[in-house]
């Protein structure tokens, strides 16, 4: 998800700043990878703002370019590495002075990209986001050096075979290696999202031994926000104009069992429905074992929570899950299921999945085939394996060709385009909320939208072709519309 043009669209910046408006730095952001790493940009941004710079659009224009990367598969790692050296250029060639580099990627090859991109000024990880200030020049450096560095492999033990999780007490032996950030509703934050919608992250890090993984050593350990510190964001948020929050977190389901609060995100989601501004109200992502009744419930009895569940099941054959150290297989996720359509009334399922695991069997494939055929989610999302050195599949035999990987995903998403096609069908004629989001890229003829069934950047999207006379549709308004026409991913509506 590049972020090419940095918009000021909340917050202005802070007026007690440290610098003069004659030396202020003109600071470009890129950002990539997902939501959380989105939020990490924003804080990264906020800092800048507060201690005096300026934001900028152009990249061309900036004295200093700051890429905040990702280094979640190859392809990702490969976006990061075209784009600092596409950014390199504008330090070679234009105005800028300084490259900054930030994110993942850097936990992951800080030396390396040291060393082989001489042009990049500086590195900040993910749990050093206070660093940006000295790397951007504007205030001084810490005195110490960075502790965090990439693990070569995890800590394992006995505790986390049988809890499905990483040991508490191993990690806490290799926290000095682990980043530890957490921002607050304290930090400075410069939302790039519309302003009417924004992600609040309610924790970092991850305590899941997945063996397909290496966040636990970008991210760190599973640590939560405290729950007066998201309430405090969000409330501020819609203060602010933001009508629409998406909880993120690398298993938002885990939120709160680091400090001993039972059914924590059940909780937190219904205390923020009490915040009377705010609209919608969404989670990602939700682990398979831990969506509990409460959680269900909580969801099927406020209406301003979306009944929208994201829970990336990552294979349906038990045998693959055993290998991929999850748990789980086709059954128990069918009746998981069945429970959630059961308990919330027209919910919304979202899962991916990843093809091509280390000595993934064509038989077992097709029990992954077949489950999908059989769950039929709403919204499905398919990843060819991906080696990851530090991982736990990185050593396992019986790798796959990637053009049979390539096969695979493809066959599954066409299975999934088919039930896609299906349900939307299904939808039209029905009358769903729609925030609108402005004028759409496919046309200028056309305005597109989202319902509670679409989170932000993630799913289909809902063109708008017909609208009232005499009504002027605002971006980051909510209206009734009429779904009139279904497409294998996409909406047609009119506002009524």
């Amino acid at each position: 998800m590049p972020l090419q043009t940095p918009t000021i669209a909340i917050e202005d910046a802070p007026e007690d700043t440290a610098s003069s408006p004659v030396s202020r730095p003109k600071i470009g952001f890129v950002s990539l990878g997902c939501p959380k790493n989105l939020v990490d940009s924003e804080v990264m941004m906020g800092m800048l703002s507060q201690a005096g710079a300026e934001l900028i659009s152009r990249a061309e224009d900036a004295d200093v370019i700051v890429v905040n990367t990702c280094s979640f598969i190859a392809s990702a790692q490969q976006e990061s590495v075209n784009t600092i050296l596409e950014m390199a250029r504008h330090k070679t060639d234009g105005r800028a002075r300084k490259l900054i580099v930030a994110g993942c990627l850097v936990e992951r090859f800080r030396d390396d990209i040291r060393k082989n991109i001489p042009e990049v000024d500086a590195v900040v990880g993910t749990g050093e986001l206070e660093k940006i200030l000295a790397a951007a020049g504007i205030a001084p450096a810490l005195a110490k050096p960075s502790p965090f560095n990439i693990l070569t492999s995890r800590p394992e033990g006995d505790a986390r075979e049988a809890q499905g999780r990483f040991s508490r007490e191993t990690w806490d032996g290799a926290i000095a290696d682990l980043p530890n950030y957490l921002y607050d509703e304290a930090t400075p934050r410069v939302l790039a999202t519309p302003k009417y919608t924004a992600y609040i992250k309610i924790a970092e890090g991850c305590d899941h031994p997945c063996g397909f993984c290496i966040i636990p050593q970008l991210r760190g350990k599973f640590r939560s926000r405290r729950f007066e510190s998201v309430i405090a964001e969000a409330e501020r948020l819609a203060r602010l104009g933001v009508r629409e929050i998406t909880l993120i977190g690398q298993d938002t389901t885990c939120y709160g069992e680091d400090f001993g609060l039972k059914d924590g995100l059940a909780v937190l989601l219904e205390k923020l429905t009490s915040v009377e501004d705010l609209r919608w109200i969404r989670f990602l992502y939700a682990y398979p074992n831990k969506i509990t009744g409460r959680l269900l419930e909580t969801i099927a009895a406020h209406e301003k929570i979306c009944a929208y569940v994201d829970v990336p099941l990552q294979h349906a054959s038990a045998s693959v899950l055993k290998r991929m150290k999850r748990g789980g297989g086709a059954d128990v996720f069918l009746r998981s299921i069945e429970k959630m359509r059961r308990t919330i009334p027209d919910v919304t399922l979202r899962t991916s999945f990843i093809v091509g695991f280390p000595g993934e069997t064509e038989s077992e494939f097709e029990e992954l085939c077949e489950f999908v055929r059989e769950a039929e989610f709403d919204w499905m999302g398919t990843f060819g394996y991906s080696d990851q050195e530090g991982a736990y599949a990185f050593a396992l035999d019986e790798k796959l060709p990637t053009r049979e990987i390539e096969r695979r995903r493809k066959h599954l998403m066409q299975i999934q385009r088919r039930i896609s096609k299906k349900k939307k069908k299904a939808l039209v004629g029905r009358e769903l909320d729609l925030l609108l989001e402005g004028v759409s890229e496919e046309s200028d003829l056309l305005l597109e939208g989202r319902t509670p069934r679409h989170a932000p950047e993630i799913d289909g999207k809902v063109f708008v072709n017909d609208v009232p006379e005499g009504l002027q549709p605002l971006p980051g308004e909510f209206y009734r519309c009429q779904i009139t026409e279904a497409h294998d991913y996409d909406l047609v509506a009119k506002i009524i």
